[in-house]
């Protein structure tokens, strides 16, 4: 597409007073699809009659529950990703809505098919080695950031540069119903925890062995943490399978914080552990999908950073008055090779990542949230 022919149709985009068709591509991880419900956001408040698609995984649909600015969810399931015929089946599918507007945000071969299938006027995607003959505009990410948001956010917003949505300070939210907090509020009483008293939930497991904090240190930091808070309660995010993992944790804290831990309280499903989270005063612990739901939810959090992540990543300045994060490189020198090291062994880099560098920062912040009325 030629660039008059670019500029014609994002001209028409907006002069036209029919009712325009998006659709917003973002699969896999729950983080990745809760951090892009920020561009039906946008979208929504420059074109409000507009009907706004996203199209995302099945396991992912729980953080999207009750979201004003999505009109309609498209799910594409493993089944449709691994079979011909059904993925071209849902590709006929996706022809047939007859989008005005894609937005790629995955960048993957089975999202440039659906977008380019799609047969809409406007297609947008980050710039790939083969996205340039398949997107109608192509857009650069940014290295750092310039409004001070995490670069996941920034670069997102990025991709609506084309349709002349310039930057906001947007932040994914998720949305519980009232019968969803009453239900997690009874739950937690018969439980046995105490509203009127701090409830902590704890990231004791990462997503993986290569974004978790060490389990001995974790737990001294449970202990430090209950030292300094002795009225907190806490509640230890986990799912089944990560059971033994879990304990073990719990098992390598002193006898007075296990006296603090709920170890059995957890949610049973995706939707109940957000209404506890609700309820819970501070996330602490590895930072991923569990603190970026917290955050949606308006909960304040304690994010300990992999050695191999980029922190500018998914953290902004914008969120130093309510969240803390922390990196290694905060405490020694860390140079771009210990960042490829890191990588290959964010084990031996999470050893350096001592307890003691975190104590004094988690402190603080615990003093600040009590002060807080």
């Amino acid at each position: 597409m030629t660039n008059s022919a670019k500029n014609s149709a994002v001209s028409s985009l907006r002069k036209d007073d029919k009712a325009k068709k998006f659709l917003i591509i973002q699969q896999k991880m729950i983080g990745d699809v809760l951090t892009s419900t920020i561009l039906c956001e946008a979208i929504k408040k420059e074109f409000p009659t507009a009907e706004v698609h996203y199209l995302v995984n099945q396991h992912t649909l729980p953080v999207l529950e009750n979201n004003p600015y999505i009109d309609k969810k498209i799910v594409i399931t493993a089944l449709i990703e691994k079979s011909v015929k059904r993925f071209y089946k849902f590709l006929l599918g996706i022809k047939n809505e007859d989008y005005d507007v894609v937005i790629d945000v995955y960048g993957k071969i089975g999202s440039t098919l659906i977008s380019y299938y799609s047969g809409a006027k406007i297609r947008i995607a980050y710039h790939k080695k083969h996205t340039a003959i398949f997107y109608t505009h192509i857009i650069s990410r940014l290295k750092k950031p310039k409004n001070q948001a995490s670069l996941a956010i920034e670069n997102r917003l990025k991709l609506l540069e084309p349709l002349g949505i310039s930057f906001q300070n947007l932040e994914p939210k998720i949305y519980l119903t009232t019968p969803e907090k009453e239900n997690a509020k009874q739950f937690l009483k018969d439980s046995g925890l105490k509203l009127s008293k701090p409830i902590v939930m704890i990231s004791v497991l990462g997503s993986g062995p290569q974004k978790t904090y060490p389990p001995q240190y974790m737990a001294k930091l449970l202990d430090s943490l209950v030292s300094n808070w002795p009225e907190v309660q806490l509640l230890f995010n986990y799912i089944p399978k990560q059971r033994e993992e879990a304990l073990a944790i719990y098992s390598a804290t002193t006898e007075k914080t296990q006296k603090h831990i709920y170890f059995e309280v957890f949610g049973k499903s995706l939707r109940e552990f957000l209404a506890i989270t609700h309820f819970c005063k501070v996330v602490i612990g590895n930072e991923g999908g569990a603190n970026n739901m917290a955050k949606a939810l308006g909960v304040p959090t304690f994010s300990i950073f992999a050695p191999y992540l980029n922190k500018q990543n998914w953290f902004g300045k914008t969120e130093e008055n309510k969240h803390v994060a922390k990196h290694l490189s905060e405490f020694i020198s860390f140079t771009e090779e210990d960042v490829k090291k890191s990588k290959k062994n964010p084990q031996a880099y999470y050893q350096a990542f001592k307890p003691e560098f975190l104590k004094k920062d988690l402190q603080h912040f615990i003093e600040k949230l009590k002060n807080e009325v």
